[in-house]
């Protein structure tokens, strides 16, 4: 059976929907499976598209040197960074900036690109109640005080590509004691006019929403069409949203909600004038437990999800995504936060790593729009990308849940590879090629 990559209805969601019905679109449409062939719409030049979280601040300079060289060996370039404000300033004008100041000269020296945000109240300015438990993440008293913080920084470090106000801030654990939209639409508004004044040929991002940006209770509005009411979208900055899931297709077995929710919140945010989406965090943990909300899928599960769900965003309308993250973390972070690096602790690759690394080798450093080819005995649960590489090869994407075959009846030679084992095999067949089906990602290249 040959499936036609027009089958899936919302690559072709119109792009006037506006922000205010996003809720209900999100909440709303029929997301299950069957089989998904996807052409992607544009090209992708690894470089500029895929990025990492890099939380170099917490080692010392000859540990995160050492990362910033195992990750240049990919032939990426853009970095996220976190700065905490009650790290940076413990006292009203008290500024603790040497490690940064370090940082800054490396990532220049290396011509690392980079997007910092700021987020966590300092003491002298945090809204928590004297002696409440996590006073970082109650809100500013003054928004203007946090962007003019944030301006200084800015105009201290212009080699910073770019800067993002907040993190996560539609969790009740990152804007305590409640989420508002007007309150971080305040914080948002203040530090995009201060970082026009102190640095305007810099990128503004909006803070990176958790998940589709659903508020609580029960998450049935999003901080995004919260925000976009108050006319956000006009300020020109980037939006971003953290599109974490369990698999890398879905939260639900049965159902294609990665791709439903975020071509339908990209196609909202760009028809609302948004120019730049990006998704600032998403990955998967290789924690041995006890189990943290995410389940439990080793070493070896990190990287087949984190492949497949690769295949998957490069095929939408994303500017930018920044995996989470570059290096494992100590015991400062909790248990399942450690584990989410390409690196361990000591720098050195994991499996994530090396199947990346595969994966960036076959595909060369930028991928065009390709057509899928007609294919039979497809199987139910069948994903698949079609694309094309620079020296003219077409390459196909693919992988199932049911361990089967696929017939590519007009393509009589091709090599299939393996990203997750380096494995290689060479197909011909008259008749047209039979390639294995896995649940891992495999690559047709012909």
């Amino acid at each position: 059976m040959n499936i036609s990559p027009t089958r899936r209805m919302w690559r072709y969601l119109p792009l006037v929907i506006a922000l205010a019905v996003g809720g209900a679109l999100l909440l709303s449409e029929n997301v299950d499976a069957e089989p998904v062939n996807l052409a992607p719409q544009r090209t992708v030049q690894w470089r500029e598209f895929l990025g990492v979280n890099a939380h170099f601040l917490w080692f010392k300079p000859e540990q995160y040197q050492k990362q910033i060289r195992q990750y240049q060996k990919l032939g990426l370039d853009w970095v996220r960074v976190d700065l905490h404000w009650d790290r940076l300033e413990p006292k009203e004008e008290d500024y603790q900036l040497s490690t940064f100041d370090e940082l800054d000269r490396t990532l220049t020296a290396e011509k690392i690109r980079s997007v910092f945000y700021l987020v966590g109240s300092a003491p002298f300015i945090t809204t928590a109640p004297r002696g409440a438990d996590f006073q970082d993440q109650y809100r500013p008293r003054d928004a203007s005080v946090y962007a003019l913080r944030l301006a200084l920084l800015a105009k201290r470090y212009p080699n910073i590509d770019a800067w993002q106000v907040w993190n996560e801030q539609n969790l009740p654990n990152n804007w305590r004691p409640q989420v508002n939209a007007e309150e971080y639409a305040r914080l948002l508004l203040a530090s995009h006019q201060a970082l026009n004044v102190a640095a305007p040929d810099k990128i503004q991002v909006m803070g990176g929403m958790a998940y589709y940006s659903q508020m609580p209770p029960r998450g049935k509005t999003l901080m995004f069409e919260a925000l976009g009411k108050l006319g956000v979208q006009s300020l020109g900055m980037v939006a971003a949203y953290h599109p974490y899931s369990m698999t890398p297709e879905t939260d639900e077995p049965g159902k294609n909600e990665v791709l439903l929710r975020g071509d339908q919140l990209n196609a909202m945010l760009h028809g609302a004038g948004v120019k730049d989406v990006w998704a600032t965090e998403w990955g998967w943990s290789s924690y041995s437990g006890p189990k943290e909300m995410q389940d439990l899928i080793g070493i070896d599960g990190q990287a087949d999800f984190t492949l497949r769900r690769l295949a998957l965003m490069a095929s939408q309308d994303y500017q930018k995504i920044f995996l989470f993250a570059l290096s494992d973390l100590d015991e400062r972070a909790s248990v399942r936060d450690q584990h989410y690096g390409l690196l361990d602790l000591n720098g050195e690759p994991k499996p994530v790593y090396s199947a990346l690394a595969r994966f960036l080798e076959i595909t060369g450093p930028t991928l065009k729009p390709g057509a899928t080819p007609v294919l039979k005995d497809v199987p139910k649960t069948l994903y698949s990308v079609a694309w094309t590489r620079n020296d003219g090869k077409r390459l196909l994407m693919y992988w199932s849940a049911e361990g089967t075959s696929i017939t590519l009846p007009e393509v009589k030679n091709a090599e299939l590879l393996d990203p997750l084992t380096g494995a290689r095999q060479t197909l011909n067949d008259y008749n047209g090629i039979r390639p294995a089906v896995k649940p891992t990602l495999q690559i047709l290249v012909w």
